[in-house]
């Protein structure tokens, strides 16, 4: 199957940049995530998310540790981008995401941006290019998109979201994305809050991932078992069952698709603010993991992965260094079909 990105069918519309442009008027009063907090980024207000008008990109590699569709052999094109619209206590990447000072310094022009994504693809060549926390830089890589197509961009495009996103934004983003990489973090929108400062979280998430779901559809692979195009689905398990593993579960069978690929997480463990909540200061045990394991089974999800227990000592990126990952070690579940 020889797939071609829906953004080079755009470009040559001239849909592309009219959206690029659509989406930076936005900015001006910044509507562009689900926070809605109005400030005028055009002329470097800080909005929510702690950033102004430049994309902010803290790291860029080719990622192996990604799930096995997405790492393929030869890596992830990941950008990872700074600061984020959500204040997660426990944080695994809070260096980038909640350190917003320290991420001024990593601020970068789009041509920079478009430039980086040819990197990964031309000097790399990683499978995709993977945008990983880019809910509040939707603009600037739309507008990094005009500039790198021309320049021969081909790949396809991983959005890797916490899903507090904007469903406004979301659709100016259909068949701009080839592949939805979405979180959904808790079944209780107080619990959101609490911990991760993100008001109607649940709401904006479910309604985020099945304007997904219907862009993209369910994951669809090519001939050597690498993502091309669809949704994708993670779910963190966290201690005591905050993050409503068996509610999420079954709405995603249900609302979204009996299909739907699903990464089970199982790498939790405290750390940036995490001691501070006793609930959560320690990892999930392997009662709490085996629950979700079962619950699985019995929903019938055959598309997917599975972390083993191993992982919330394997996977804890540290992004002071050029490879922020050692790995992220997950067992497969069952092969998709």
């Amino acid at each position: 199957m020889n797939y071609k990105p829906g953004y080079l069918a755009l470009y040559k519309s001239g849909e592309l940049e009219r959206r690029a442009k659509t989406l930076n008027e936005r900015l001006a009063a910044c509507d562009i995530c689900s926070r809605e907090c109005g400030k005028n980024r055009l002329e470097g207000k800080l909005g929510h998310c702690n950033s102004g008008l430049l994309p902010i990109v803290s790291s860029y590699c080719s990622h192996h540790g990604e799930e096995p569709v997405l790492s393929g052999s030869r890596g992830s094109g990941t950008i990872f981008f700074g600061n984020c619209n959500m204040r997660c206590v426990y944080c695994q990447n809070h260096q980038i995401s909640q350190s917003p000072t320290a991420q001024k310094k990593n601020e970068i022009s789009i041509q920079t941006l478009a430039e980086r994504m040819l990197y990964l693809q031309d000097e790399l060549k990683c499978h995709n290019i993977n945008l990983v926390t880019p809910s509040h830089f939707v603009p600037q890589i739309v507008s990094a998109l005009v500039e790198a197509v021309p320049q021969g961009l081909h790949l396809p495009l991983v959005y890797n979201t916490s899903s507090y996103d904007s469903l406004k934004t979301l659709k100016e983003l259909d068949s701009v994305i080839d592949i939805y990489l979405a979180d959904i973090r808790y079944a209780d929108n107080k619990l959101a809050r609490h911990y991760s400062h993100a008001r109607y979280y649940v709401d904006h998430a479910r309604a985020a991932i099945i304007e997904m779901q219907r862009q993209v559809g369910d994951l669809v692979t090519d001939g050597d078992g690498v993502a091309q195009k669809g949704l994708i689905v993670r779910h963190l398990i966290l201690p005591n069952d905050i993050a409503g593993s068996a509610e999420s579960l079954k709405w995603l069978v249900k609302k979204v698709s009996p299909r739907v690929a699903v990464s089970i997480m199982s790498q939790y463990y405290p750390t940036n603010r995490a001691y501070k909540y006793d609930e959560i200061n320690r990892k999930i045990t392997s009662q709490e993991y085996q629950r979700v394991v079962d619950l699985v089974e019995k929903l019938g999800i055959e598309n997917g992965w599975l972390q083993d227990m191993a992982s919330s000592e394997t996977y804890r990126p540290d992004f002071t260094d050029e490879q922020p990952f050692e790995g992220k070690r997950k067992r497969k579940r069952r092969r998709e079909r």
